[in-house]
């Protein structure tokens, strides 16, 4: 009878508590849930990021690639391959990575590569192919509650994963790769899986058709050669072929219609990379953002006023300057956004 008395009590004294208490701590649970995490939809546009602007950081892992992202406060990603397949148990790469991206870079930019940089590309280029079979045969057993790990691990973390790019879409890829790295991405609970344009209609046609099969878009990335019609044959093969659209790049192509662009398609574009780069006739610099000719802010404003639902993924890929590192400038370039909205 003691006990009971004394739980009826203190049952008593919780409920006339709980009505005295206002009402924003009567939702203390869910308060507490959302406490401390990213929150990076500004005035209706989602900013996002993809991680490869953390590149130039030590450690690659999911789980310091997930506290980066919420050191920059943002909340929505385009999430590479590696810290996640990493994560999942993919064999280490046997080859120089930074290397290869900087020399393939400078390949695609169009600049001269030095006789001893061909020779090193190719060898590279060659521990790449041989690596890349070692990990389609991994890719072939991969689990993908790992993924699923991955993604619940960035939710709680405030971070949702609406695109993956894995290194699992190319022309020398497999179609069990292709497969893998849709349902890796729907394991992540992305809405699209991303990749340079192959500049082949036969492929884009195989992508469109396997992301209709696995319930997933693929999204189209280009560089400088991107036009105004550079889409239209990947978007006429399938309803799942869609844009990656690289604002930046577009500008550096000497394009004056980005705008017009953003207009036309904006229902068929599943992410826009957004970077400040130069017209060819201002050189077509990498700049911090505002310096540059991208027309940023009013590509958010038109975001925001026409209420379009594509995020707008900050891709890092100015020289940091001395002094600072990746996350505080990609902190700069969310500021930006921050303003542009205001």
């Amino acid at each position: 009878m003691k006990n009971r008395r004394e739980f009826l009590i203190k049952s008593a004294l919780g409920a006339t508590g709980l009505a005295l208490t206002p009402s924003w701590l009567q939702g203390a649970p869910s308060i507490i849930k959302s406490w401390n995490k990213p929150d990076s939809m500004i005035n209706g546009v989602q900013i996002g990021c993809i991680t490869y602007s953390f590149r130039s950081l030590p450690d690659q892992s999911a789980e310091a690639t997930l506290q980066y992202v919420k050191d920059c406060g943002i909340s929505a990603i385009e999430l590479m391959g590696d810290p996640a397949e990493t994560f999942a148990g993919m064999p280490a790469a046997t080859f120089n990575r930074m290397r290869s991206f900087q020399l393939g870079g400078k390949q695609r930019r169009g600049e001269t590569l030095t006789e001893d940089e061909t020779k090193e590309l190719a060898e590279i280029r060659a521990q790449a192919d041989a690596y890349n079979k070692v990990v389609s045969e991994w890719r072939a057993k991969a689990d993908m509650k790992k993924f699923e790990e991955v993604r619940k691990m960035y939710k709680d973390g405030g971070v949702s994963i609406y695109a993956f790019k894995p290194n699992a879409f190319g022309q020398n890829n497999t179609d069990s790769d292709i497969a893998y790295g849709m349902k890796a991405a729907k394991a992540l609970g992305a809405t699209h899986v991303t990749l340079e344009h192959p500049s082949d209609d036969a492929h884009t046609m195989k992508l469109g058709k396997m992301g209709e099969q696995y319930g997933m878009s693929v999204g189209y990335h280009g560089h400088e050669q991107e036009t105004f019609t550079f889409w239209d044959t990947a978007l006429a093969q399938s309803p799942k072929n869609a844009l990656n659209l690289d604002a930046g790049h577009y500008i550096a192509a000497g394009h004056t219609d980005l705008i017009a662009l953003i207009e036309k398609q904006h229902s068929r574009i599943l992410s826009m990379h957004t970077k400040d780069r130069q017209t060819p006739a201002n050189g077509k610099g990498n700049l911090p953002w505002g310096t540059g000719d991208t027309p940023i802010k009013e590509m958010l404003q038109l975001m925001s006023k026409n209420k379009y639902k594509f995020p707008a993924t900050i891709e890092l890929e100015y020289q940091v300057p001395e002094g600072s590192d990746a996350i505080k400038e990609v902190q700069k370039c969310v500021e930006f956004c921050q303003k542009a909205l205001a």
